[in-house]
Parts: structure tokens; C-alpha cells; sequence
């Protein structure tokens, strides 16, 4: 090795590594707690060989040069004695560090030359006891100094060099082999001081890349890879403490789910891509509202949530979480293309709307699902109203679970009519139940109960054996329209299901049109066509239900095997001083005749309405101007008036 490898690795070993934050931090820390015993060490010593000077040495070499280094090193004790519990940031420890470095060589100096100093003055065993502080001390603030490296070095190589050099010109052999074998013995230690000091450096290193991959990991697991916001996990974790946190200092606070309206159809158009993006800017967009009192997560998909931990009564909240909904509505610039979407947000509050973080989700996932179903693009606050809903809903559903759908549902029909000849054409027929524990509950309730129980199969399938069997005794040119669920079209297997039941009630299919809502056949497309074709292959008519307010397009129309549509009463209600509401069913009438299908409009409420419509064009309706439904009993009476109408 040439002279200037040696030096480099000289540098190298008498310098701080700055650039390594977690090894300054841990050697401060070590160090800090070692320091203290170093001064004491050398003190004690020092003292000790003052003493056995004192009658043959100077005073001032005896007591006051010991003094001044005294108080040095107590300064030096106190100040590493009073942040030896601290936690130290690695700019601090950098300094601390390199100030001991650059005093351990004036002080290791200073001590050395006094002991030489004395060792003129007296007999042979206190010119003996110089050497055995000089050889004995240096070995004992090198183990104290392992930690920095740096000092270690430089204490040793002072007070060694000084050592060696003053007792080799003794020419005394006893004292010049002392000073051999404390050399060699200080070379061994600075060899296991530099192995000990690589083995500290390399554990540090470690610890520092096994936290990095705990870092690493807590991302994983609590960030969404995405969006780089909180995930689910995150969010419930954080709504758990902010449960506890409210219960302990009674204070309020709310989440916000938040559902984004048009994100399918940006996926659709522009790819998967774009929507991810729009993910990340919604993300970005939130976190501008982020602070220490409101967190922010992707719970999934297009859905987000809030934490709102700042006690805000229900205006301030219903503001704030506007302000949310007009944030979002603004337009995403996303691949040179600007999209627009809108935001619906369910609200609930702690511990006022609910006791627990699971049942506060609940209600403010309850409270988006109201809003999106009602007033898309709004904040929705869950009230008692809607808690006083959920208490029934329970109820229901737990009478549904304990009801004899034989003996408690019942069917009623509502005439659809010819609305030239006001002859009646067909019925529908319309669920009715009666509970022996809860009383009449409306079919808008306990339907999508039943869904949600996933029992509206077997409710459907009882529904339809009754009112086949009551349809059997009409005259046979007179329809009946049945309305199926969503969950009944879960494919052909399901279908066989209703065949059967058409088959053992030796019902003419050919009679039985089945109505399938239009946001039914936007879950799977295809798997819809294939149900409808089944039905349709059968002999059943397909009508499809509500149509106008889903989101079909002409496409998805075109492609399925339907027979018949039929127009929510939602444009029809106000046809008479809406003329909007008259294009609207002007177009998916001439919509209909040109696809060649029949249509039915639904709410016809008054003879005006009626007039229009027959102006309109539109052929068949149903409403309250003609009937409401009948129970089964009434139905022949019924028919016997108005055909002599």
C-alpha cells in the first residue's frame, strides 16, 4: 500500500461520516452514555498520580495544573452527562460529535505532557506509576471513545506517540519495552475498537434498512398504492381513534363517504387509464382540505371518505362538505381531454347519529345511497329520520325472516288500457304484504329488503304462482305483466325456475309479459341478453320497466330481445304544463314504433294527460285516471263494466 492509500484511509478513519443521518444519531447515543466514565476514568487517575507527587513534585504541577484540567473535564462531564437521554437529530449529533473529535487532541496532549511532565521528579516507582498512568489511561479511554472512531484514533496515536518517544529516549530498557508492549497493546485495542466500530456500523445499517422496509410495508398496508392517500385499513383504524379520542374528551365529530357520479362512463369512454388518473387528481384535490383535524382515504374504487375531527355543528359541516361536492365538479384536465364528474356525499356525526365507529360507516354509507338514489351531485346528512328508517328496515327485515309468504302475500292488479278504446288489455300484477307483526308494508319497502336478504327469489316464485293462478281465470285474450329483480336475472338456471312454475300453472306463456327494471340490465349485459332470450325463447314478453331515468343506451336497447318498454310516470305527471316532459315522451314514442316494440306510459293521472298522450301518439297506458289496483276479487267486475263501457 503506496503512502497515499494509507493516508486516505487515515482521513477516512479520523473523519465523521455526515452523509449516514441514523449512524450520527446512534453513535451520539452510544457515545453520550460511555463519555461521562471516560472523564471520571481520567480524573481518578490523574488525581491519583498527583498524589503520589505531592512531596517531590512542584505545587503547580501537583494541584494547579490538575485543577485546570479538573474543571475542563467537568465541564466536558456535565454537558454529556445532561443529554445522554436525548434524541438527538442528526444535525445535533454532528456537532457534538465533531467537537469531541477536535478536543480529544489538545486534552490527550495536555495530559500526556504533564505526566511527562513529572517524571523527572521522584523516586523509581513514581517515575513508574507516570508510565502506568499514561499505559493504563489511554487503554481505558479508547474503550470509552469505540463509538468515535475518530477519537479514539487520536487520543491513541497522541498520547502512544508522546508515550513512545519520551520513554525510548530514556534509554532505560525497563521503560523502553513498556513502551513497546503499550504500543503493541494500543495497536490490538485500536483493532478491535475498528472491528467493534464496522460491526456498530453495519448494524446500524441494518436497522436503518429493516425500518426503511417497515416504512416500506406500513405503505403497503395503509396507503392505496394509487393515490397515495389512506386506505380502508387506514381510514377504519384512524376512525377507531378518533371514536376513542371523542369519547374521552365528549367532543363530536363526522365522516363523509364519498361516491363519485360519472366515473363509469369516463372509464368507458376514455379507458381505464383515464380513470385512474381522475382517481389520482380527485385524491390530489381532497388532500388541499387534509389537515391534523380532517384525514382523507380511497376506500375504493371511486369511493372516498373523510374524518372530519373539528366538532362542527350540522350547517359548518353541510358547508364544508359542499365546498367538497364544488371542488370536485370543477373540470379534470386528464390526457389533454377535460372530463367533468360530481360528487355525492353521505354524512353521519359521532356519537350523536351513532355509538361506534362500524355503525357510523353504516349510516353514513346509508345516507350517500339516499342521496345518490334522490339528489345525485349533494351532501346528505344522516338524521334521526333516517335512523328511525334503518330501525324499521330491521324490523321488516327480521318479519320477512318470520313470515308465511303463503298466507301473508298477497297480488292486486292495476288494468293497463287501450287508451283510444279504454279497453283493458292486461294487468299487472303488483306485490302486496300484509305482516301479522309489522301490518301493511309498501312493496318499495320490503322489495329491496328482501333483496338485500337475498330472498326476493323465493318471494318472486310465490308471487307468481298466485297471480298465474288468479290470471287463469280471465278471459284468455286478456295479458298479465310481471315484474321481475334485478337478482332474478342472475341467469338462465334462475329463469327455469319461473318456467316451472308457468308450466305446472298450465299458463299460456304467450299471455305472460315480465318486466325487468332498465337499471337492472347495466350489471352484465351480455348475461342479461341471454336471460331475456331464454324468456323470450319460451314464449314470454319482455317489457322493459322505467325506461327514460336508468342509464341504457341506444346500443345497449338495440341489443336486447325486449317487446315492450314502458315510460316512467316521471315524464308523464306533469305533461299537461310541462313541454318538456311532452318531447321527451314524443321521442321514446316515435323511439319505440321505429324499433318496433310496444310501449306502455305509466302515470296517467287525469283525462287532460290522457288526451295528450293519445295526441302524442302513445297507444297503451296505465294510472289512477283508470284504476288503482284491484284485489284479486275485484278484477272480474272490473273487466264486466268496462267492456260494456
Amino acid at each position: 500500500m503506496n503512502l497515499s492509500a494509507i493516508w486516505a484511509t487515515l482521513r477516512q478513519n479520523l473523519s465523521l461520516e455526515r452523509g449516514k443521518p441514523e449512524l450520527l444519531r446512534a453513535q451520539y447515543k452510544a457515545f453520550s452514555r460511555k463519555v461521562p466514565m471516560m472523564y471520571v476514568i481520567l480524573l481518578v487517575n490523574t488525581w491519583a498520580l498527583a498524589f503520589t507527587h505531592l512531596d517531590s513534585t512542584p505545587r503547580w504541577l501537583t494541584i494547579y495544573f490538575p485543577t485546570a484540567l479538573t474543571l475542563i473535564c467537568a465541564v466536558r462531564f456535565v454537558s454529556w452527562w445532561r443529554v445522554r437521554s436525548t434524541e438527538p437529530d442528526a444535525e445535533l449529533a454532528w456537532r457534538a460529535l465533531r467537537r469531541t473529535s477536535r478536543l480529544v487532541g489538545p486534552i490527550a496532549m495536555a495530559f500526556s505532557l504533564w505526566a511527562v511532565t513529572m517524571f523527572p521528579y521522584g523516586d523509581d516507582y513514581a517515575r513508574a506509576h507516570v508510565a502506568f498512568y499514561m499505559g493504563i489511561t489511554i487503554v481505558s479511554c479508547i474503550f470509552c471513545l469505540m463509538y468515535l472512531r475518530s477519537a479514539a484514533l487520536t487520543g491513541a496515536l497522541i498520547v502512544n506517540g508522546i508515550f513512545a518517544v519520551f520513554f525510548i529516549s530514556t534509554n532505560i530498557p525497563t521503560f523502553i519495552a513498556a513502551a513497546i508492549n503499550v504500543a503493541l497493546v494500543t495497536l490490538v485495542m485500536l483493532v478491535i475498537v475498528s472491528s467493534h466500530y464496522n460491526e456498530f456500523t453495519l448494524l446500524v445499517d441494518s436497522r436503518e434498512k429493516a425500518a426503511a422496509l417497515s416504512e416500506e410495508n406500513y405503505e403497503l398496508a395503509n396507503l392505496d398504492p394509487l393515490t397515495r392517500i389512506a386506505n380502508r385499513r387506514k381510514f377504519f383504524a384512524t376512525l377507531e381513534g378518533a371514536c376513542e379520542r371523542a369519547v374521552a374528551a365528549e367532543t363530536r365529530f363526522a365522516i363523509a363517504i364519498l361516491d363519485l357520479d360519472g366515473f363509469k362512463s369516463i372509464n368507458d369512454l376514455y379507458g381505464h387509464s383515464h380513470g385512474d388518473q381522475l382517481l389520482i387528481e380527485v385524491a390530489n384535490r381532497l388532500r388541499r382540505v387534509a389537515d391534523e383535524r380532517v384525514h382523507v382515504a380511497r376506500l375504493g374504487g371511486d369511493e372516498f371518505a373523510v374524518i372530519i375531527d373539528s366538532g362542527l355543528d350540522d350547517a359548518s359541516l353541510h358547508d364544508f362538505c359542499q365546498h367538497i361536492c364544488d371542488m370536485l365538479r370543477a373540470s379534470f384536465l386528464l390526457s389533454n381531454s377535460m372530463v367533468q364528474v360530481a360528487a355525492s356525499l353521505g354524512v353521519a356525526t359521532f356519537p350523536d347519529m351513532a355509538g361506534d365507529a362500524k355503525t357510523l360507516y353504516e349510516h353514513a354509507d346509508y345516507a350517500l345511497y339516499h342521496g345518490k338514489r334522490n339528489r345525485k351531485g349533494t351532501v346528505t346528512l344522516f338524521s334521526n329520520a333516517d335512523k328511525a328508517d334503518i330501525q324499521r328496515n330491521a324490523i321488516i327485515e327480521q318479519a320477512l325472516r318470520l313470515a308465511d309468504f303463503d298466507h301473508e302475500l298477497s297480488v292486486h292488479f292495476q288494468p293497463i288500457v287501450d287508451l283510444q278504446s279504454n279497453a283493458t288489455i292486461a294487468f299487472e300484477a303488483l306485490a302486496r304484504w300484509t305482516s301479522p307483526r309489522v301490518g301493511m308494508v309498501s312493496p318499495d319497502v320490503f322489495i329491496p329488503a328482501a333483496e338485500r336478504m337475498g330472498i326476493i327469489g323465493q318471494i318472486s316464485e310465490n308471487l307468481m304462482r298466485k297471480a298465474l293462478r288468479i290470471a287463469s281465470t280471465w278471459p284468455s285474450h286478456i295479458h298479465i305483466s310481471f315484474n321481475l329483480s334485478a337478482d332474478d336475472l342472475n341467469g338462465v338456471e334462475g329463469i327455469d325456475k319461473f318456467a316451472k312454475v308457468i308450466r305446472q300453472m298450465d299458463f299460456d306463456p304467450g299471455r305472460l309479459d315480465l318486466e325487468i327494471t332498465e337499471t337492472a340490465t347495466l350489471y352484465d349485459l351480455d348475461k342479461t341478453k341471454r336471460v331475456i332470450s331464454a324468456l323470450r325463447d319460451f314464449g314470454c314478453g319482455v317489457t322493459l320497466d322505467d325506461f327514460g331515468t336508468g342509464y341504457s343506451s341506444l346500443t345497449q336497447l338495440h341489443a336486447l330481445p325486449l317487446t315492450r318498454i314502458k315510460i316512467d310516470k316521471s315524464f308523464v305527471l306533469d305533461i299537461e304544463s310541462n313541454p318538456v316532459s311532452r318531447k321527451i315522451v314524443k321521442s321514446l314514442l316515435t323511439l319505440s314504433r321505429d324499433m318496433s316494440l310496444g310501449c306502455v306510459v305509466e302515470g296517467v293521472e287525469s283525462e287532460a294527460a290522457r288526451d295528450i298522450l293519445v295526441q302524442l301518439g302513445a297507444t297503451l297506458g296505465q294510472g289512477y285516471f283508470y284504476s288503482r289496483p284491484l284485489a284479486a276479487q275485484d278484477v272480474p267486475g272490473w273487466l264486466a263494466a268496462t267492456a260494456h263501457a
